[in-house]
C-alpha cells in the first residue's frame, strides 16, 4: 500500500517489489507515469464519475510545490488523501485547510456568478461542494513541521497562503477555460445544498419529537442500568425474536439489547436526508445518543463504549452486518476510529461428542474441526510406499477442501469427477499443450471411477478447442465434453493452479486407514469426503439457523458473557482501500463488485 503510493505520487519512478515468502518469489511492479491524476482515478475506479478529465493543478509559490489532483463522482462521501514530502496527513493540516478555503471561496463565487444557487433558492457550503469529491494533495515543504512525532498533520503557517494563493488561482483558471463540466459540478453542489437544508429540517423535527415525547430512548431498546458509558455495551440484533433472547440472557447492569428488524438502509446509496427518514436508522441515532450529520455529531455522548454487531452467522447475516458496517463508517467513522465498534461472533453449531460440547463459529470452523477429527489416528498410503499422518495429512485435507470449492464452481457444466481429473492431469493449466499424453493421463484417472462391466475412457479433440472423453457403459455410448470456454476460465485456471497441491499424491490410487476402517482414495474428492466422514463418527451435532434459536443460557455463554465470547474489533487500517471496498461492494457501479466476486469466488464459501 505504501509503495503504490509513493509511485502515484512519484510520476516515472519504478519499484519493485519481491516477496520471497512464497515457494516461488513473486514479483510486483508499481509504476505510474499518471502520478496524482492516476491516484485519483484509482481511488475512483468503483464510482462513476462526472467528469471525464480529473481537474490537476500543479504549480510552486514561496519554494512550495503544489501536486493537486481533483475529481467528482456521484457518490455521497468525500476521500482526500494529503502529503507532505510523499509522508501521509491522516488528519490534514495547513495544505488541506487552505485547498478546502479556496475550493469553497472559488466555487462560491462561481455558483453566484452564475445565478443557478438563487433559482434553487440554496445557500452553498464547502460542505456542499466536498460532496462526491476524491482528492489527492501533495506538497513539497523544504522545512516541514508537524503536531507530532507520526507527522500526521502538518502545521507550517507558511504552506497557507502558498497553496491557497496557488489553489485559487488553478481552480479560477480551470472555471473559466471549462464552462460545461462546472455547470456539472455546480448542478451537483446545488443538490447537495438542497438535501442538507431536508436533512436540517428532518433533524430539527426529530428534536421536537424528542422533546415531547415522556422517554427519548426508542421503545425497543432494552437499556442497561450503569449509566457510566465505559462500562456500558449496546448489542445490535439482526430479528426480534433474536432480540428476545439476547434481552434474556444478558447482564442488565451493563449489557443493552436494540432489536432491529429486517434490513437498514444502505446508506452507501442513499443521501443524508433520505437516510433520516428511515426508522430504523432514526432508533439506531437516537439509542447511541450522538446526534448525527456534521454539525450535530459528538461522539463523546456516545452512551455506550462498546458497540457489538450480533447477526446470524448466515448470509444474510453477515449483509445486515455490512449495511450495519456502512453506516458506521460512512456517517459515524470516528466511533469506528476510537475503537468503539466490535462484530459478535455467535457459533453456527454446537458439537458434543460423549460427554464433552463444544460450539464451532461457521461452516469453515465446522470442517476444520471434522478434519481435525477425520485424520486423527489415521494414515494415508500413497503408492510409493510414502506415508502421510498427523499435520502432514491434516494439511492435505485442507487443500482438498479449498479445491472441492473450485470443483463446485464448474460442476454445473461438467461432472465433478471429470472436472477433478481434469485438473489433477494438468488439463487447467495456463500453457498446457493438449496432447495425447495429456489426454490419456486423464483418460486413466476417469477410469478409476469405473464400476465392473464399464468400458476405459478415451480422450480426443473436440471441435472449437474443446476435449472429448469417450467410453461404452453397459453397450450404451457415454460422452464427456469439456469445452473450451469451460477449460480456459479463470475458474479452472485457479483449479489447476490448486492441483498442483496434489502433484505425485494420486497418480496411483492411495488408501485411507483409520481403526478398523479402510478406504480407496482416487484424489482429493475422496480424501476430503471420507476424512469428513470419519469425523463426523459418533457425533451429535447441532445447527443454529439463527440467534433466536439459542436458548438464552447458550447465547450468553458464547456470545454475551465478557469472560467466554470472541470479538472481532472494527479497524481501519487504509482509509483509501476501505473507501474503495465499500464502494466497490455497496455501491451503484455492477462491474466492480462483479469483478470482486469473480477475484475471490474459490476462496468464499456460500451457505445456503
Amino acid at each position: 500500500h505504501r509503495l503504490r503510493e509513493l509511485a502515484f505520487l512519484n510520476s516515472g519512478v519504478v519499484i519493485k517489489l519481491i516477496d520471497r515468502r512464497h515457494a516461488e518469489p513473486v514479483e510486483i511492479l508499481l509504476h505510474s507515469e499518471g502520478g496524482v491524476e492516476a491516484f485519483v482515478r484509482h481511488l475512483d475506479k468503483s464510482k462513476s464519475p462526472i467528469l471525464k478529465d480529473v481537474i490537476v493543478i500543479r504549480g510552486k509559490k514561496e519554494g512550495i510545490e503544489l501536486d493537486l489532483a481533483l475529481w467528482w463522482n456521484d457518490s455521497y462521501h468525500e476521500t482526500m488523501l494529503c502529503f507532505t514530502n510523499n509522508i501521509p496527513q491522516r488528519d490534514g493540516g495547513t495544505h488541506l485547510s487552505a485547498f478546502r478555503a479556496s475550493l469553497t471561496r472559488v466555487m462560491g463565487a462561481y455558483i453566484e456568478s452564475s445565478g443557478l444557487a438563487k433559482k434553487e433558492k440554496v445557500s452553498v457550503s464547502g460542505e456542499d461542494a466536498r460532496e462526491g469529491l476524491t482528492c489527492v494533495l501533495s506538497v513539497k515543504v523544504p522545512d516541514p513541521k508537524f503536531s507530532s512525532q507520526t507527522k500526521d498533520k502538518l502545521v507550517s503557517s507558511e504552506v497557507r497562503p502558498a497553496v491557497e494563493g496557488l489553489c485559487s488561482e488553478g481552480l479560477s483558471t480551470w472555471f473559466e477555460e471549462h464552462p460545461v463540466e462546472a455547470k456539472l459540478i455546480v448542478a451537483k453542489i446545488v443538490e447537495a445544498a438542497a438535501a442538507r437544508e431536508a436533512a436540517r429540517k428532518a433533524r430539527d423535527l426529530t428534536r421536537r419529537k424528542s422533546a415531547l415525547e415522556i422517554s427519548s430512548l426508542p421503545g425497543k431498546l432494552a437499556d442497561c442500568q450503569e449509566r457510566d458509558p465505559a462500562k456500558s455495551e449496546l448489542f445490535i440484533v439482526e430479528g426480534d425474536s433474536a432480540g428476545g433472547s439476547a434481552k434474556q440472557a444478558r447482564n442488565r447492569e451493563n449489557q443493552a439489547v436494540l432489536p432491529l428488524r429486517g434490513k437498514i438502509l444502505n446508506v452507501e446509496r442513499a443521501r443524508f436526508d433520505r437516510m433520516l427518514s428511515s426508522d430504523l436508522i432514526g432508533t439506531l441515532i437516537l439509542a447511541l445518543g450522538t446526534g448525527i450529520g456534521r454539525d450535530d455529531f459528538n461522539a463523546d455522548k456516545l452512551r455506550y463504549h462498546k458497540i457489538i454487531l450480533m447477526a446470524d452467522a448466515d448470509v444474510d447475516g453477515a449483509h445486515i452486518r455490512t449495511l450495519l458496517l456502512t453506516f458506521f463508517y460512512r456517517q459515524m467513522p470516528e466511533l469506528i476510529e476510537r475503537g468503539h465498534v466490535f462484530i459478535a461472533q455467535p457459533p453456527l453449531y454446537k458439537v458434543t461428542k460423549g460427554k464433552q460440547s463444544r460450539y464451532l463459529k461457521d461452516q469453515a470452523e465446522m470442517d476444520a474441526y471434522l478434519i481435525e477429527e477425520g485424520v486423527s489416528e489415521a494414515t494415508l498410503d500413497l503408492s510409493d510406499g510414502e506415508r502421510r499422518t498427523g499435520m502432514d495429512l491434516q494439511g492435505l485435507a485442507r487443500e482438498a477442501k479449498a479445491f472441492k470449492a473450485g470443483v463446485d464452481r464448474l460442476a454445473q457444466r461438467a461432472p465433478a469427477f471429470a472436472i477433478e481429473q481434469a485438473a489433477l492431469g494438468g488439463l487447467f493449466d495456463e500453457n498446457a499443450a493438449v496432447d495425447q499424453g495429456l489426454l490419456d493421463r486423464v483418460s486413466t484417472g476417469l477410469d478409476r471411477y469405473a464400476e465392473e462391466g464399464d468400458g476405459p475412457w478415451s480422450g480426443a479433440p473436440g471441435d472449437q478447442g474443446a476435449v472429448v472423453f469417450n467410453r461404452v457403459r453397459r453397450a450404451v455410448a457415454e460422452t464427456i465434453v469439456l469445452e473450451e470456454a469451460l477449460i480456459r476460465s479463470l475458474d479452472a485456471r485457479r483449479l489447476g493452479e490448486r492441483a498442483h497441491a496434489f502433484d505425485g499424491v494420486f497418480d496411483v490410487p492411495a488408501t485411507y486407514r483409520r481403526k478398523d476402517r479402510s478406504a480407496e482414495i482416487r484424489g482429493p474428492l475422496d480424501l476430503l469426503a471420507t476424512v469428513l466422514e470419519a469425523g463426523r463418527k459418533g457425533l451429535s451435532i447441532q445447527r443454529y439457523k439463527g440467534l433466536g434459536e439459542m436458548n438464552p443460557d447458550q447465547l450468553w455463554e458464547t456470545t454475551l458473557d465478557a469472560n467466554a465470547r470472541t470479538l472481532l474489533k472494527v479497524q481501519v487500517n487504509q482509509a483509501d482501500d476501505a473507501d474503495d471496498l465499500f464502494a466497490k461492494l455497496m455501491g451503484d457501479v455492477v462491474e466492480p463488485r462483479r469483478e470482486f466476486i469473480q477475484e475471490n469466488a474459490l476462496d468464499a464459501a456460500v451457505d445456503v
